[in-house]
């Protein structure tokens, strides 16, 4: 059985540099409702704990190349778009992936270079809608309208490539970054590194997310512990 630790606070004071896996702050089974409890945990203290709401505009991005974040972007974007309240923008910001409607199986809209409605307030915004493909990827013009297409929506979950220097560069465009940290894999000091070179780039660090945690006791049980 497999989990999401879901743990959307700042990252401590940088531990002891180790080849130890970063020890998770908040664990639980992924049971359907505990999962979903444990996305809108995620939601509303990314969003909803701040009084006026700062950040409206958030990128994911996991450490490890192989981990997968689309799932975990449309689990936020649509517990956002749940609320009832607000316009939200799932928004493809990988260069290195197969296009996010395609990895999710959403169907596609009429134009790829449009933004189409998914669910009742959820809009998938192709990463053709930023990106001009004719020229650098990293180009200021991309960048800046990947920004207007943020700005779009009330509130935006954009998915990005695993950390990279290029994940950065995309990641000024949100109000802060998600790390998405793999169990027994993710090193601390590669952690420690990553929050760096956030802090360098000017980007906040506002959680980390644990996946792939595996228990050895029913997951009926953890909610009785």
């Amino acid at each position: 059985m497999t989990a999401l630790g879901l743990t959307p606070e700042m990252m401590a004071e940088r531990e002891e540099q180790s080849p130890t896996a970063i020890r998770e702050t908040v664990s639980a089974p992924r049971v359907a409702s505990i999962h979903d409890e444990q996305i809108q945990n995620l939601v509303q203290q990314l969003f909803f704990r701040q009084e006026p709401a700062l950040v409206r505009h958030v990128g994911f991005a996991a450490i490890e190349s192989q981990a997968e974040t689309a799932q975990l972007c449309l689990d936020v974007a649509t517990a956002l778009a749940d609320t009832g309240l607000h316009e939200v923008g799932l928004i493809d910001a990988r260069l290195q992936s197969a296009p996010l409607h395609t990895q999710l199986q959403i169907p596609a809209g009429n134009r790829l270079d449009a933004s189409w409605l998914i669910a009742p307030r959820l809009w998938l915004a192709p990463r053709r809608k930023w990106l001009d493909e004719s020229s650098h990827p990293i180009w200021d013009p991309s960048l800046t309208r990947l920004r207007a297409v943020t700005i779009e929506f009330d509130y935006s979950i954009v998915c990005l490539d695993p950390f990279s220097w290029l994940t950065t560069r995309l990641g000024q465009t949100c109000n802060g970054l998600v790390m998405v940290l793999t169990a027994n894999k993710t090193r601390r000091l590669v952690a420690a590194q990553m929050q760096e070179q956030l802090r360098r780039a000017r980007i906040p660090l506002l959680g980390t997310v644990l996946a792939e945690r595996s228990f050895p006791v029913p997951p009926g049980l953890y909610r009785h512990l």
